[in-house]
Parts: C-alpha cells; sequence; structure tokens
C-alpha cells in the first residue's frame, strides 16, 4: 500500500513538472517549485544568461541613449527655440553639442576638409597626422565626422523602429484577420500581401516616394508598407494552428466576439515569432533606409545620416578611405546588435530549444 502511495506520489510529481515546462540549470526557481519554461519572466531570464543577446542588447542601448540625445538637441531645442522663454535661455538647434564640440551641419570657417583619423595620415595630407579636435577626421565641408556620426544615430534608430512598427501593426493584424476567418477573407487578403511580395522591394519604395515626396517621413512608410506581407505570412502560419485550440473554441461556446477573441486571445498567443522577426527587421531596415539615402531618396543634406554621408564620400574613398569607413562601420555595428538580440530572443521563444 505505502509503495502505491509512493507511486502515484511520484506520477503526480512528474505530471506537475511536465505541466510546468521543462526545468532550468538548477531545474527550480526561487521557491523551490520546478521552472516554468514560457512567460515574460522566464524569456527574460533566457536573455540574461545568453551573452550574445546581452551583447547586441548593450549595443542597441547605447546607439538609442546616443539617438536620444542627438533628438533632443536637433528636434526638441528647435521646437522650444521658437518660444521666446526658451529662446531667452539660449535654447536653440544643435545648442548642447555647441556648448560642448562642434555643429554637425554648418559648415565651419577656415576648416581643413578631408582631415584623417587622429595619429594618421592620408593622400591629401601627407605630412599633416589628424588631431584631437578632430577624432575621426572631417569630411569633404570642413565638418567633424564624430559630431555627424553621432546624430546621424538619431535618423539610424528612428527610421528602423518606426518603418518596422508601421509593418508590424498592420501585418499582424492582417495576418491574424486571414489566419482566424480562412476562406474567401484568407485569399483576398494574403493574395494581395503576395502582390507586394511579388514587386521588387526598392522599387516599391522609390515608386511611393516619388509619388508622394522625396523626404524621411515617407521613406518610413513606404518601407512599412512594403514589409506588411513578411509579417503577415509569419502570424498566418501561427494563426492556423491556435484557432484549433481549445480556448479560442471555449471563447467561442461563450459568445465572444470574433475581434475580442483575435485581439485577446489569437494574437498573444501567436506574437513571439512576430516579435523576434521585428528584432531582425529593424536592422533590415536601417540597411533599406540607408541605401535610400545613399541614392538620395532618404534624409536629405545637410541633416546627418549615415547612409547620406557613405554617398558624399564615395568620390574620396582612395585619397581619404576612413571618410566612408566610419558611417560603414556604424551601419554594421548598429544591424548586427538587433541581429544578436533578434537571435537570442529566438532562442529564449523558441519551444524546440527550449524542449
Amino acid at each position: 500500500m505505502a509503495q502505491d502511495t509512493s507511486s502515484s506520489t511520484s506520477t503526480a510529481n512528474r505530471t506537475q513538472q511536465s505541466w510546468r515546462g521543462s526545468t532550468s540549470e538548477d531545474g527550480f526557481d526561487s521557491e523551490g517549485q520546478p521552472e516554468a519554461r514560457v512567460g515574460l519572466k522566464y524569456t527574460l531570464t533566457q536573455v540574461r544568461r545568453d551573452p550574445t543577446a546581452l551583447l547586441g542588447l548593450g549595443i542597441i542601448g547605447f546607439m538609442t541613449a546616443v539617438a536620444l540625445i542627438a533628438f533632443v538637441d536637433s528636434i526638441v531645442f528647435d521646437v522650444l527655440g521658437d518660444v521666446a522663454f526658451f529662446a531667452d535661455l539660449g535654447i536653440r538647434q544643435y545648442a548642447l553639442v555647441e556648448a560642448v564640440w562642434i555643429n554637425p551641419v554648418n559648415d565651419p570657417d577656415n576648416a581643413e576638409i578631408l582631415l584623417p583619423p587622429v595619429g594618421l595620415t592620408n593622400e591629401i595630407h601627407p605630412e599633416q597626422a589628424g588631431t584631437l579636435a578632430h577624432p575621426l577626421g572631417t569630411d569633404h565641408r570642413g565638418r567633424d565626422i564624430l559630431a555627424r556620426l553621432f546624430y546621424g544615430t538619431r535618423i539610424a534608430i528612428t527610421v528602423g523602429i518606426v518603418s518596422t512598427g508601421i509593418a508590424m501593426a498592420l501585418g499582424t493584424l492582417v495576418g491574424a484577420v486571414a489566419g482566424y476567418y480562412g476562406g474567401r477573407i484568407d485569399d483576398a487578403l494574403m493574395r494581395g500581401a503576395e502582390v507586394l511580395f511579388a514587386i521588387p522591394f526598392l522599387v516599391l519604395v522609390i515608386a511611393f516616394m516619388t509619388a508622394f515626396g522625396r523626404n524621411l517621413t515617407f521613406a518610413m512608410v513606404g518601407v512599412g508598407i512594403a514589409t506588411i506581407p513578411t509579417f503577415a505570412r509569419l502570424i498566418r502560419s501561427r494563426v492556423l494552428s491556435v484557432r484549433e485550440e481549445a480556448f479560442v473554441e471555449a471563447a467561442r461556446a461563450a459568445g465572444v466576439r470574433d475581434r475580442n477573441i483575435i485581439l485577446r486571445h489569437v494574437i498573444p498567443n501567436s506574437f513571439a515569432p512576430v516579435l523576434v522577426q521585428a528584432t531582425l527587421q529593424v536592422g533590415i531596415n536601417i540597411l533599406i533606409i540607408a541605401g535610400l539615402s545613399f541614392l538620395g531618396y532618404g534624409a536629405q543634406p545637410p541633416t546627418p545620416s549615415w547612409g547620406q554621408m557613405l554617398s558624399s564620400s564615395r568620390n574620396y574613398m582612395l585619397p581619404n578611405p576612413w571618410f566612408s569607413i566610419w558611417p560603414g562601420l556604424a551601419i554594421l555595428v548598429t544591424v548586427v546588435g538587433f541581429n544578436l538580440l533578434g537571435d537570442g530572443l529566438r532562442d529564449a521563444l523558441d519551444p524546440r530549444i527550449n524542449n
């Protein structure tokens, strides 16, 4: 009898552990219970344990902090400068960077163009090494490259997040509705998404900007619209299985409206791969917008932009290669940061890896 009781207890414990999910390295949480391998807490724990994800998060955090400072100095101070009270206090666009460094937009007086980085020389200045006044050198107008890289971060982070947000919001809604209802609604929505997918990406974005305007706002909207099919197809594949789950059937039986079922049950339980794709897509969109700026369709001079800096440097790559190396490295590091974070989130959210 005691043996049967012990066996039943052991079976119950195994069932409870199986229901809660596999355990972590030590197997238990702080309360001594088997650790669940689901939920936000577990995901954050897994990201903290992943050194590559932490590296990516550190890169993104640094770039975001730089972008926020640049946003305040270039946009917020510009708006406040139109108010008499703040103007009397000396608040104006780029007031912060001018107080501690140098204006990244205006052509400086008597500046030397195409200076090399500190301690180095180039073909234009073979006998004059770079100085600490311009640690990364100057561009073809004598403007400090480091200052322009700093303020170009605002453009890169903004366009990456905004364009991805547009695509994620619209694509998630389209894919969820198509997958949930199926039939003709599914066919109509997904055929429309496939039409967008069939058009070459850059051709679609450039055509959109040609029709509505060659500025950064329409560049973000155009890239976001062109990326909608990626998110729509991704979440639809998940919704097709989630809609057959018992909790969705129970919600239908209880008389819950389809809109509420989609928003409160279907999308939240299908969102994990969308979140991973969004993290990776930010890096991709930064590359795309940089390419558009290189072609003259993104941020317009004199606004600092990494893509526009690469475009300006293409005529000076041989005599002063550093002019093009620095913005290229900035794009590389930022995109790698988002990719590392995306890989870490994928590892934390992928049930095949968890099991």
